[in-house]
Formats: structure tokens, C-alpha cells, sequence
């Protein structure tokens, strides 16, 4: 079932090229069905590769979802054309007055920084805030999961002696989860991030829970026992050569960056990375919009 975006959106051809079933705003208007609303806060500054690898995920269900884009007013973003954000982003004050089915808040490359060093943590927690009463289930990615782990509940985060780069397998701590429904009893998730939270922290509290653990990089995949907060702490919706990009960019830099781990065959970057988590990461952003979305969301959000 098709996924409902803005004809123009760049991820648009990107999507229908792939063969995925992207629906023109005019048809989805005219289907007799109430399309699932999620708002997608994209925090990264590849606003236009992390927006088309999250939308790549979300259409790939037999749901028909509306998304809408939002920035941070408070950032300046670098990275994007002032025309493109213009054009499909909307500011929290825009969205502010409107309820949503899902909300997913996507990882930043800021881990380093305190939270309250980020220029726009005070918008964010003001996200954070409103979403209680206005979002139905939330999904937090790598850095926003942290972020919403230390607003909500207030686990901290740590800092790493080395980076977690690479693709890492995590085993099944809580199986039964509908989250991790179809997963092998190991799976494999890239990770890119200079901090962590630790289990110990989130188990603590009664009001969490872990769902998937790696040995090597810690917890990948934990959740609100009400299950209205989902936290991913790598990328499962990252594509081949995303973390080669990342790497080749910090090695032109001149940057102290190890091989990603897991990654490239032989740990040879000059060969063609291996996609090793596809699979787990399609169903998981699957498993939460049909699971925890879809499943338990009101038909009249004013109802929420």
C-alpha cells in the first residue's frame, strides 16, 4: 500500500523509481479511508537522504500514511536549501494545534554536546511536552531517543571511549514484543554514535523496558511499558553506503576514524559494504506504525 507525500518532494522519484507505491495527494484524497498521520521532526542536516530512507520504511506496509516534515525553528540548518525546507517543512508553531497518529524524532550528529548545550533543546522538550496529549505512539532514533530518554525519564547518556561505528547484532531480550515480530533470535542494526545509555539506568525504571541488547555496542531497542515511546538507538533505516559516506568524509577530513565494524567484507572499505540488516529494519518501523499505531489509534484523533 502506497505511502501519501507531496508530489514534489524529492523523495518522491527516489521512491517510485524503487518500485514503491507512492500515492499522488489527488488520489489519496478520494479513497473513502482515513490515512494514518505521522509527523516526522527531522533533526539531522542530510535532511533529504534521512527523510527518503524513512519514508522508504514507512511504505512499505499495507497502511496509507500521511506524512508531514517539521524543523526546528530555533536551527539554522546548513545542509538544505532555504527553498526546500520552505517548501515541505513545517515549524512547530504551524503544527502545533493538530494531532498526529505517530511522531518520529530522528538522531542528529550532536551527541557529544550536554543536551542543554543544543541550541534548540528548549523547542525540542516543548515538542516533547506537547506530544503527550497530541501524538498518539512516538518513535525516537539514535540521538532522539536519547534525548527523549533523559526528558522523560531521566536517564542520562554517556560518553563512549571510542565511537560505536558500525553494524552490530543484538540479541532478543523480550521476544513476545509485537516491536520485534518476524525478527531472527539475532538480528543486526548499524550504529553511529559517540554516547550511550545504559541498560542498568533503564531498567531501573518501572515504567521501561529493553527489548533488544547488544554485547558489543549495549542496548539497541528499549520501550515505555504502556507503549506509547519507542527508543531505537542505532539506524535501522540507513542504506548501503550511508555509513561508508560518513566514513569517507571524516578520512578526507583527516579525521581519527576506524573502519566501520561488521560493515565492509574483509574490513576492506575499498569493497562494497554488506547489507546485513534490511530485513529487521523493515519490519521494525513496520511492526511499530502497524503494531502500536495503526492497532490502538483513535479514528477521531480529537478523541486522543
Amino acid at each position: 500500500m502506497p505511502i501519501r507525500i507531496p508530489d514534489a518532494l524529492p523523495a518522491t522519484s527516489i521512491l517510485e523509481s524503487e518500485n514503491i507505491f507512492v500515492m499522488t495527494e489527488h488520489r489519496a484524497m478520494h479513497q473513502d479511508i482515513r490515512p494514518l498521520r505521522v509527523l516526522l521532526l527531522n533533526l539531522m542536516p542530510t535532511k533529504v537522504t534521512t527523510e527518503t530512507q524513512i519514508m522508504r520504511k514507512l511504505s512499505n506496509t499495507p497502511l496509507q500514511v500521511h506524512i508531514d516534515l517539521m524543523r526546528m525553528k530555533s536551527h539554522a540548518s546548513k545542509n538544505v536549501s532555504a527553498e526546500h525546507l520552505e517548501t515541505f517543512y513545517r515549524t512547530f508553531d504551524e503544527v502545533r494545534d493538530e494531532r498526529y497518529d505517530g511522531l518520529i524524532i530522528t538522531g542528529a550528529p550532536i551527541e557529544t554536546y550536554d543536551f542543554e548545550q543544543v541550541d534548540y533543546w528548549d523547542e525540542l522538550c516543548e515538542v516533547f511536552d506537547w506530544s503527550v496529549d497530541h501524538v498518539h505512539c512516538c518513535l525516537f532514533i539514535c540521538w532522539g531517543a536519547q534525548a527523549a530518554m533523559k526528558h522523560f525519564y531521566g536517564v542520562p547518556k554517556y560518553m563512549l571511549d571510542g565511537k560505536c561505528f558500525g553494524v552490530f547484532e543484538n540479541r532478543l531480550l523480550k521476544p513476545s514484543s509485537p516491536l520485534v515480530r518476524g525478527f531472527n533470535d539475532i538480528s543486526r542494526m548499524p550504529h553511529s554514535r559517540h554516547t550511550e545509555v545504559h541498560y542498568e539506568d533503564i531498567v531501573a525504571n518501572q515504567d521501561l523496558e529493553v527489548v533488544a541488547f547488544s554485547d558489543a555496542c549495549g542496548v539497541s531497542i528499549a520501550k515505555s511499558t504502556n507503549s506509547k515511546h519507542i527508543f531505537v538507538f542505532g539506524h535501522p533505516e540507513y542504506d548501503r553506503d550511508t555509513l561508508k559516506l560518513e566514513y569517507d568524509r571524516d578520512v578526507a577530513a583527516g579525521k581519527d576514524i576506524a573502519v566501520p565494524v561488521n560493515y565492509y567484507p574483509d574490513d576492506d572499505p575499498t569493497k562494497r559494504p554488506v547489507v546485513s540488516w534490511r530485513a529487521e529494519g523493515q519490519l521494525l518501523y513496520s511492526n511499530w506504525l502497524n503494531y502500536y499505531v495503526y492497532q490502538t489509534t483513535p479514528y477521531d484523533l480529537a478523541e486522543m
